[in-house]
């Protein structure tokens, strides 16, 4: 077959969410071009799926400097920097313009399916960096292939949530029981409000989106008082999630965990822990029998417990099947590109103690492809918008030739609140937190509020004196963060070196 030059060819984005139209605005910035292959019908549509859901970082660490740059000649109306958006807000607002300004560089309806070495499978090594890549994806019922002289993965992860099983593995009956099953961030108030209101909901996980779904379901048993909810933790005990307590290196984390804890004490939600769920088994009536074992009450025994719907809030994998004729360089453990994977260790780090990286951190055998975003901190929930856009804007660097800045890696950061889940409770209607709000979601815990804003700057340059500073958008954990070359290792005293101890 007659080779093809990898010259003049586009850079394939893949995924049209917050990072991947920034790489969009980057490339086009840079004088390169884009195609963006986008799944869903519109732009960010797993965005989309949980617009309902406020974010925990205000609008001013939610905008990429290129998307900015390329928006500012259009009218677009910036919003107000100090609030913080939903994520309808964020697509709305932000995304939708932005890809509207990018136009046919990007295609919707277009689900990528495999990236190769054109003309070269995982096993040839004979010529290989100089062919370019294939990229086949299917748009409506029909395959199409295209090559790309680069290819930038940022589909994130929202797709692939982990199963219910103990081991990794979905639950013997997950797959015939999926229609039982939510996702992580059902609209529970809203959309979704006669599927929960009078009906037993089974909630399973340890993190914000489960607590999230707590707390609405609580919400609604108020009006609605036949409502049951369960909630299952894999762990021995919830006060990860709570806050404080001996095996918690972080401090209270505010009214987050205090409601919930409140809630458990109180009644409103059933906690079961030690739970392992071994069996789904759909019945006629229309609910499902979760089968297993479970500690409740301090007595340990088996799970069998008939509900209408499961919530499974258990955290999500990145898709790598696509990937098999790609030459990747992974972490064993958390599936992320390896010189990233102990930098973003859930168990050492939250969202604001992962330092800035690029290009040089990203890169895999095969040059000139990279994982982004979310999906590049693979199993890891630490992730945030702006490391995300900090990731393209040196990758993009590199494509263009510009190793100084593709090397010059930094992430600004602000010293409170970006992290705390407690500033979503304490909006208002528009997104708005006051200060006397501020304060008091932010008192006693790890993000504090100061006197002024203050900025923490990670990564290369970053002054010796900056102090720890906090990051977080909807997915991720609350955590305080450090500007020293060599982060502080704040997380939770679990005594594991590196990967998941337990949820």
């Amino acid at each position: 077959m007659t080779e093809t030059s990898r010259e003049n060819l586009p850079v394939v984005v893949i995924g049209a969410g917050p990072v991947g139209l920034a790489a969009a605005a980057h490339l086009l910035e840079r004088g390169l071009e884009p195609l963006v292959l986008e799944a869903g019908n519109g732009p960010a549509a797993a965005v989309a799926s949980w617009g309902h859901v406020r974010l925990f970082s205000p609008w001013q660490y939610d905008i990429d400097a290129a998307a900015r740059r390329l928006l500012a000649g259009t009218g677009w109306v910036e919003p107000n920097l100090d609030a913080l958006p939903t994520g309808s807000d964020l697509v709305e607002n932000y995304l939708a313009p932005l890809a509207g300004v990018l136009g046919d560089h990007v295609r919707y309806g277009a689900r990528v399916s495999d990236v190769a070495r054109d003309g070269a499978d995982r096993s040839r090594s004979l010529g290989r960096e100089r062919r370019p890549y294939l990229v086949r994806y299917t748009a409506g019922n029909e395959v199409h292939e295209t090559r790309a002289s680069a290819v930038i993965d940022a589909s994130g992860t929202y797709g692939m949530p982990n199963p219910l099983g103990l081991s990794g593995l979905p639950a013997i009956g997950e797959e015939h029981a999926a229609g039982h099953l939510t996702g992580a961030l059902p609209d529970v108030l809203g959309s979704d409000r006669e599927r929960f209101a009078g009906r037993t909901t089974l909630v399973v996980g340890m993190g914000h989106s489960a607590a999230n779904t707590l707390l609405s379901l609580v919400e609604l048993a108020k009006d609605e008082p036949t409502t049951r909810i369960v909630w299952a933790i894999r762990g021995g005990s919830a006060r990860r999630l709570y806050g404080g307590g001996s095996d918690d290196e972080l401090p209270a984390r505010g009214l987050l965990g205090t409601r919930l804890r409140d809630a458990v004490e109180a009644g409103q939600v059933e906690l079961l822990t030690r739970v392992a769920i071994e069996r789904l088994e759909p019945e006629a009536s229309g609910t499902v029998r979760v089968l297993g074992t479970a500690r409740k009450d301090g007595t340990d025994g088996g799970l069998d417990l008939a509900v209408d719907t499961i919530v499974n809030a258990t955290g999500f994998r990145p898709d790598l099947n696509m990937l098999r004729e790609v030459r990747l360089d992974l972490d064993p453990v958390v599936e992320a590109p390896r010189q990233i994977a102990s930098l973003i260790d859930p168990n050492h780090h939250s969202c604001g103690t992962v330092p800035a990286h690029g290009e040089t951190e990203l890169k895999h055998p095969d040059d000139g492809f990279y994982l982004v975003g979310m999906k590049s901190y693979g199993r890891a929930p630490t992730f945030l918008l702006a490391t995300g856009y900090e990731q393209v804007r040196s990758v993009v660097a590199a494509l263009a030739g510009d190793r100084a800045a593709a090397d010059a890696v930094e992430l600004n950061l602000p010293q409170t609140g970006v992290c705390s889940s407690d500033l979503a409770f304490a909006a208002d209607a528009d997104g708005v937190v006051s200060a006397e709000a501020l304060a008091g979601a932010t008192s006693g815990g790890c993000c504090a509020a100061p006197s002024g804003p203050q900025t923490v700057t990670l990564g290369l340059g970053a002054p010796a004196e900056a102090a720890s500073g906090c990051g977080s958008t909807a997915e991720s954990a609350s955590g305080c963060g450090t500007a020293e070359p060599e982060p502080v290792k704040v997380g939770f005293a679990t005594g594991v070196e590196h990967g998941r101890s337990s949820d």
